[in-house]
């Protein structure tokens, strides 16, 4: 329990205190220096949290082994669902749009990012991998997913940690724009993408044997689709809606005890 809670506690101390100049305004607070990629540098706080407290209970050694995960890529197949699956669900979210609200198809916007128009596919993927992937990964799948199914089965612990992952980002509701519109109906919905996310997440985290990378990867390429500039309104919403159908089914194919074939990975 003394690693969760030291986790959770830096994870949210870290990202909140760097986030600070983006929200102290909110607070009343005004002038704070703002440094370029700002919001992506506070999604660092649950990797650098994870190292720390795995440093201070396990030394060395457990920094070592936390590091290889991040680049296990093995079996591969697991890498490409996390590559390419995201990007499915937003062509498949286009093709209902077009047969629902007869929207045109145009994925010529898939690629390109409405925060950093500028940016090529690739350096967003990298953008996103970087700050987010592996900036939030380490922490949520690379660290406190494996605790928390020492106790409990990876179903009830992908919902635990849905509870505190949803609470990290309580900041971007006082200056993130998508996150300040939201409402309460909106928050709600957002909740719960979250915890189908988490379960898919959980899937890829056991499926792989520990793959933090895997991990990065789906949820950098799943941020790209629902940020990319093609996607309207009705398009997230139906990516959201196929996101829960592919999270409940993980559920009944997988079941609740392991969420995947071979047993849930421990710490």
């Amino acid at each position: 329990m003394k690693p969760l809670i030291t986790y959770f506690s830096l994870a949210y101390l870290i990202s909140w205190t760097i986030w600070f100049p983006l929200y102290s305004s909110a607070l009343g607070i005004y002038g704070l220096p703002v440094l370029p990629f700002h919001h992506g540098i506070g999604g660092l706080g649950p990797m650098i949290a994870s190292f720390t407290t795995t440093y201070i209970f396990e030394k060395k050694d457990g920094v070592k082994k936390l590091s290889v995960l991040l680049f296990k890529a093995q079996p591969l197949r697991y890498v490409l669902i996390a590559l390419l699956s995201p990007f499915i669900l937003a062509d498949m979210a286009s093709l209902i749009d077009f047969f629902v609200h007869q929207t045109p198809i145009s994925l010529s916007g898939l690629f390109v990012a409405k925060e950093f128009p500028s940016f090529s596919f690739i350096q967003f993927l990298f953008y996103n991998l970087a700050f987010f992937g592996f900036g939030e990964e380490v922490g949520w799948r690379g660290f406190a997913l494996p605790h928390l199914q020492n106790t409990f089965n990876a179903l009830v612990a992908s919902l635990i940690l849905t509870v505190f992952w949803a609470l990290w980002h309580w900041p971007l509701f006082l200056y993130r724009p998508g996150f300040m519109d939201m409402g309460v109906s909106g928050t709600l919905g957002w909740v719960f993408s979250l915890l189908t996310g988490s379960i898919i997440l959980t899937w890829l985290y056991n499926s792989s044997k520990a793959s933090i990378l895997v991990c990065a990867i789906f949820h950098s390429t799943v941020d790209i689709a629902f940020l990319a500039d093609f996607a309207n309104k009705n398009i997230i919403n139906y990516m959201g809606m196929l996101i829960t159908i592919w999270g409940i089914a993980t559920i009944f194919i997988y079941k609740p005890s392991h969420l995947a074939r071979s047993e849930r990975i421990r710490k």
